[in-house]
This record gives structure tokens, sequence and C-alpha cells, in this order.
């Protein structure tokens, strides 16, 4: 076998580190932007917070070794750095003393809906098997309080894992005792029997929860599809009776595992990163200074390079600790160049959503939002699309009119008979109202919909109005419709 020695070229691009460190630092929203900071600032002991201070001689830190470096230059790798032995307690810092306070981010920890149920059990007379066999149905239960496995699953289960050998008619029995847990509803295998589980707890000779507890057994399907007539003539019931019975089932819970899960939720608070504000029938853009700390480089860093720079050098433990200086100097500097140009990326592309959307802004109609992709600002601010879909990304904006996430601005565009390009936020605000001012026991179908508008100029289909409503979360006509 002959070997053969060939030279080849090729190109590739390749991000710098300043380049990735950036681009993860652009999708950070502000309330993570923070962490993100004190995450550094923890790493890297070279960087301090606080604002720059301006040097009387200006002079480089790095200057003063430059000529001396060169010396061991040959022997100087910065991939060293990472895979030396250097001992964790000579890159630590521990300047607190026992009077200090503590800052630590306090931790919420709440348990979960099955959890809760599981404490009620406790309160129950069951013996070792029924408590098991519960224990084992709660811990089936989906995010909705729904059991959506079947009892023989459920008895295979606790013979495999546990040992127990039941019956259906066991497990079944020890469900309804699941059941008459809190909330009602828990425990259901469908909607019917959980919307059932809970009339049959507040019904107490009441004729409008018999009417709906009859409506639920017998005409559940009807009830879905809003057939109302239907039911109207079975029952044999005016239409008040009806509307009271219908009114009664709404007001059930169909997520009764939500309910409690929503109650340990913690609220997310919105931080916005920009500032919108009109003065003078002009809008001015500020940026949230939360986006913009105060960073600068460690002087007593500086200063223990200038020592190392200024030593013999000569034992691969100087070189180590140079090195080492050396690396988290950089990487302290990397990072706040990173976080200026954050800044910089942020404003400009904010400042051109503002001017590109400068109507809806002065007067928060959402009639005046002009169509607008990606692409219409990266072409205006000379960046990647890609870097303007990270600053969309999660950024939110405080106007006059309220506060909008970034993607809010972002739709695709749509013709009039005119010629004229709009945007689909326009037609879909136009499809909320109509929708909403409708009359709800003759609610407007697709096509009524797409008539409407097409007649106020617009270029629309029947299907593409089922998508617009579908992305609005808006039922069919059908399901609109009430007594």
């Amino acid at each position: 076998m002959a070997l053969r020695q060939q030279l080849t070229q090729k190109l590739e691009q390749r991000l710098s580190p300043q380049q990735i460190q950036l681009m993860k630092l652009l999708q950070v929203p502000t309330m993570e932007l923070d962490q993100r900071i004190k995450q550094e600032l923890e790493e890297n002991p070279a960087l301090d917070e606080g604002a720059e201070e301006v040097d009387e001689y200006d002079n480089d830190p790095e200057d003063d070794y430059k000529d001396d470096e060169n010396e061991f230059d040959t022997d100087f790798d910065i991939s060293d750095y990472f895979d030396d032995d250097t001992p964790d307690y000579k890159t630590q810092v521990n300047n607190k003393s026992k009077d200090d306070e503590e800052r630590g981010v306090p931790l919420s920890v709440d348990s979960s809906f099955q959890d809760k149920l599981t404490e009620q059990l406790h309160l129950l007379d069951l013996d070792d098997t029924q408590f098991q066999i519960a224990d084992t149905i709660i811990g089936n239960l989906d995010e909705s309080g729904y059991l959506n496995r079947e009892l023989d699953a459920i008895v295979d289960d606790l013979a495999f894992s546990s040992n127990i050998m039941v019956t259906e008619a066991e497990v079944e029995h020890v469900l309804k005792i699941v059941q008459e847990l809190d909330p009602a509803g828990i425990g259901a295998r469908d909607l019917r029997e959980c919307l059932l589980l809970q009339i049959e707890r507040i019904q107490e000779g009441n004729i409008t929860l018999f009417t709906a507890k009859k409506i639920l057994e017998d005409h559940f399907e009807e009830f879905t599809k809003k057939h109302y007539d239907k039911i109207q003539k079975k029952l044999e019931i005016e239409d008040e009776d009806l509307k009271e019975a219908i009114d009664a089932i709404i007001r059930l819970n169909p997520k009764p595992g939500g309910s409690l899960k929503d109650n340990s939720k913690s609220v997310q608070q919105v931080i916005p990163d920009f500032m919108i504000a009109e003065f003078d029938g002009k809008l001015e853009l500020s940026i949230n200074g939360r986006n913009t700390p105060d960073l600068k480089v460690s002087k007593e860093y500086e200063q223990l390079l200038r020592s190392y720079a200024e030593g013999a050098k000569t034992s691969k433990a100087d070189k180590d600790a140079l090195t080492f200086v050396k690396t988290k100097l950089e990487g302290a500097k990397w990072f706040i160049d990173a976080i200026r140009q954050r800044q910089q990326t942020l404003y400009t592309t904010m400042h051109a959503i503002m001017m590109y959307q400068y109507e809806f802004f002065l007067t928060g109609d959402e009639t005046n939002m002009k169509p607008m992709i990606l692409k219409d600002i990266a072409e205006i601010v000379g960046l990647d699309i890609s870097t303007v879909s990270r600053v969309a990304n999660s950024k939110y904006v405080q106007t006059a009119y309220g506060v909008y996430s970034l993607k809010y601005f972002f739709s695709e565009s749509l013709s009039t008979d005119t010629g004229e390009e709009v945007s689909t936020r326009e037609v879909k605000k136009i499809l909320t109202d109509a929708i909403e001012s409708e009359n709800k026991k003759k609610p407007l179908t697709d096509e009524h919909l797409a008539k409407l508008l097409n007649d106020k100029g617009y270029n629309i289909a029947r299907r593409t109005i089922a998508k617009y409503r579908e992305q609005l979360n808006i039922p069919v006509a059908r399901l609109r419709k009430e007594l």
C-alpha cells in the first residue's frame, strides 16, 4: 500500500469567543441579565462592579510586560491554563466576615397538587393496601387532575412495582374515595365525569342543578355541540330554565388539578428592556438602565499582572500564574465589551422598530401597525436576521399604551383592493372586534366574517379567516353560540 501526502486548502468561517458570548447575551432578557452578571463576577475575580476609573497616565497594564514576555513566548500557550492543576483555593476569593449581610436569593418551594392530595389521604381511615392503591392513583393523575390510565393498568403497576395483588373492583372502590378529595372533580376519567362529580357535591335539591345533572348524564354530546334546541325538546323545559342550567355547568371547573397548581404558581414580573415616551408629538427611546450595568476591570488584578510581568518568570509556576492572571483579565475585558455591544445592538434594533412602527407608538391603534418582518429590520440596521431575532426574543418595551413584547410588532402583510400592503395584525384586530360585537345567539360564521372583511377592502379567503381565528384562540361560530 503506497502512502501519499496531499495538501488541501479550504475556507471556513468561525465565530470568535467574543462573538459567541455576545450572541448568548443578546437573547438574555433583562431579568436574567442580572443573574448572568453576578455569575460572571463570581467566576472571574478580575471583573468588578462600578464605573470605569479614568487613569491619569492612561497606560495599558500589558505594556509593562510585552518586552519581557518574549523570553518565554515559545513556551506560552493559553490552553495550558485550562488544563493546569491549579488548586481550587488558589483561584477562590473569600472576603466575607461574620457580620456581612447574606444576600442569597430566597427560593420558593411549594408542594405539587399530588402532594396535597396525599396529605388528605392521611386523614382517612384506610388500610395499608387501600392507601397504596390511592397513592398510585394520585401518582397517575395528569396536570389537570384526570386519571388517563385504565384501571387494569393500575392493577398491573401495583402487582409489578409493589407486589400488591388487587382486582379492578378494589381499585374502582378506592378511586371513588380519591374522587371525594378536594377539589371536587379530581380523579375523573373524562370531562363528563369531572363535571358530574362537582354537580353532585353542590346539588342539594336545587332544581337548576338537577337539570344540569340530567344534561350531563343524558345529553352530554348535545351539550358539547351546543344543540340546545334538542336538549330543550327532550327535557321539556323553558328557555330560562335551560339557560340557568347551562350557566351552572359553565361555572364548573374543567381542570380541577390546575386550580391547585395555579394557586402555588408564582407570578413572573415583566421588566421592560426599553421605554418609549412622547414629547411634543415626537417619540423618544430609552434603554433600561439594568441593561447597562457599570463594570470595570479590577485594579488589583492589573497590579498583580504588572508584578508577575516584572518578575523573573523562570519557573513553570511563574508562567502558570501569569497565564492565569492574563486569562482572567482578558475574560473581564471581553465580558465588558460584550455588555457594551449588547447595549448598542439592542438600542439600534429597537430604534429601527420604533421608526418603522412610528404611527402605532404615537396612537396605540393596532390598525396603524405596518407589516414588518425580521428581514426588514435586519436590512435597516445592517445586522443578520438571526441577530435581530435574538434581540426580539424575550424583550419588552414600555409605551404609553402598555407593555409589549418585541415579537408583537412583527407580522406578515396582506393586500387590499387598492394594492396597499397592510399588517395581518390590523386584520386580526378587525376580526376580533367583529366577533366581540356579534349577536351571540347567531354568531358570525367564517364565511360571514370573510365577506365582512372583503366588503372593507381586504382580500382574504374563508380558510385564512379560520387560520387567524385559531391563532386568536377563538372557537367556531357553533361553539360561540349563547342562549
